[in-house]
């Protein structure tokens, strides 16, 4: 019997019963919760880098967009403050659409 020992979308228990297994779970306390966000955040950064194609990387992508806005959730926003402050940040200081690599600063005063 396979161990998994991490944090998993909501409906997984339901799918897993329909298929006719049982499996052990608990719920997370708060900052269990956080911790756990915080490594599935990571998990799914290391599944995206390890993806070949472009489709595969979306789907990464929309995992850590799903975990992202948990996470906005548990430091007390939601997913529209979270894209305003995104908003706000790309208005102030630009994206990152043209490609813009810095590769040094000279720090002496002119």
């Amino acid at each position: 019997m396979p161990t998994y020992n991490k944090l998993v979308r909501d409906k997984i228990p339901h799918m897993i019963t329909a298929q006719g297994k049982e499996s052990s779970l608990r719920i997370l306390e708060p900052e269990e919760y956080k911790q756990a966000l915080r490594m599935k955040l990571l998990e799914e950064a290391e599944e995206y880098f390890e993806t070949a194609k472009d489709q595969d990387a979306l789907e990464e992508l929309a995992d850590m967009l799903e975990v992202i806005r948990a996470l906005a959730e548990v430091h007390g926003a939601n997913a529209a403050e979270l894209d305003k402050l995104r908003a706000d940040k790309a208005e102030a200081r630009g994206g990152f659409r043209e490609r813009v690599f810095l590769i040094d600063v000279d720090e002496a005063e002119i």
